[in-house]
């Protein structure tokens, strides 16, 4: 099988449905990307779950597939609340046990703007709770060079996220520790005002029922996700002066499974700005009934830009880190900011991608 045969489409019908154009809407008024990002996430996260389940199940009747990461949601353009937003999802890649599933959103119409690309890693899974285990995936046929070039593309961002894991404990270069330097000496400034990381960070507390479940036992990962990117949003409102829009949802790793009945608890940082644009990490951790257990589920990292009303960038507020632990996390996205570069142009705010193709389907 080549990755072209594992090919679904999806649309969700705004320009007809009013309940779900209302539903996936930010507000009644009229403005640029009026969509709930979050609640589109859960959208793709189904939909990606969905491609590599019709493709595991050929061979592995009992089997079923989690969400492992999500890397790279780039959002490239406004979406329009008034258009029909069509998702085109496709394995690019399979490995032993997991496969990546890429996944373009765009409008219709002469132009067919591409609105973001996603990707998504599954695993193959079969057996329930302390049985359960990862079971071999067969391989896909990649014919036409688009086809190996999207398998290369995926083999270099697994990569890319080994060598990104590792980089975080190494030291700070020259320019990176006069970076530091600077922003710490201006705290013992008498006449300092700056926003302190330590002061930017927000929590709250939510408890998994059944209506969550999507595998025996097991919350669905798209409603975590969503939970995470409304709270980061909603963080992002404090910092902004003007509007946050999501450029890039960086990173999100399930580490692991949240069950049914276990709290969760959601903490957001605001962890580093730049000159528009801002960066809110979140960690998700469960503890299980009777407190008897606490462990991190997941990791979320989303990339903000302050916009005016007509999308133009505007400046944001210094953070300021001061512990080691807010120092490193400074760092690390300082890192990343320079590694994807934020492209802000006139007809909206782009991210550039990091060496993966910009559509996952053509």
């Amino acid at each position: 099988m080549r990755p072209r045969d594992t090919t679904v489409h999806h649309t969700l019908s705004f320009s007809t449905n009013e309940s779900l154009r209302r539903r996936f809407s930010i507000g009644h008024e009229k403005m640029p990307a009026n969509v709930r990002w979050g609640l589109l996430l859960e959208v793709l996260d189904k939909l990606a779950e969905e491609v590599a389940l019709n493709y595991v199940r050929r061979t592995h009747v009992e089997a079923r597939v989690v969400t492992a990461a999500i890397d790279d949601i780039i959002l490239r353009t406004p979406a329009d609340i008034d258009r029909d937003l069509h998702l085109h999802a496709r394995i690019n890649y399979v490995g032993r046990t997991s496969l990546e599933v890429g996944i373009r959103v765009d409008h219709d119409g002469p132009n067919r703007p591409s609105l973001a690309s996603c990707y998504f890693t599954m695993v193959c899974r079969t057996g329930t709770d302390d049985n359960a285990t990862s079971v071999p995936v067969p391989p896909l046929t990649y014919v036409d060079e688009l086809e190996k070039v999207r398998c290369a593309s995926a083999i270099a961002g697994r990569e890319a996220f080994r060598t990104r894991a590792a980089e975080s404990s190494q030291r700070p270069s020259r320019e990176e520790y006069g970076i530091l330097t600077e922003l710490h000496a201006a705290q013992d400034e008498s006449s300092f005002r700056g926003l302190l990381a330590g002061d930017l960070v927000l929590s709250s507390w939510e408890r998994m029922y059944p209506e969550q479940e999507n595998v025996p036992r097991k919350i669905f990962g798209g409603h975590l996700i969503r939970r995470a990117f409304e709270l980061a949003v909603t963080h992002a409102e404090d910092i902004a002066p003007d509007r946050p829009v999501a450029v890039c949802i960086n990173r999100i790793n399930f580490l692991q499974p949240v069950r049914i009945g276990d709290k969760l608890h959601f903490e957001s940082r605001v962890v580093y700005t730049g000159n528009t644009s801002f960066c809110v990490e979140i960690d998700i951790r469960r503890v299980s009934q009777g407190n008897v257990t606490r462990w991190l589920s997941n990791t979320c990292t989303f990339t903000f830009v302050n916009v005016d009303e007509n999308m133009g960038p505007r400046p944001v507020p210094k953070v300021y880190p001061t512990t080691y632990a807010e120092d490193a996390r400074y760092l690390a996205a300082h890192r990343r900011r320079l590694r994807y570069g934020v492209l802000e142009g006139a007809a909206g705010l782009t991210y550039r991608s990091n060496g993966r193709i910009s559509e996952s389907l053509r």
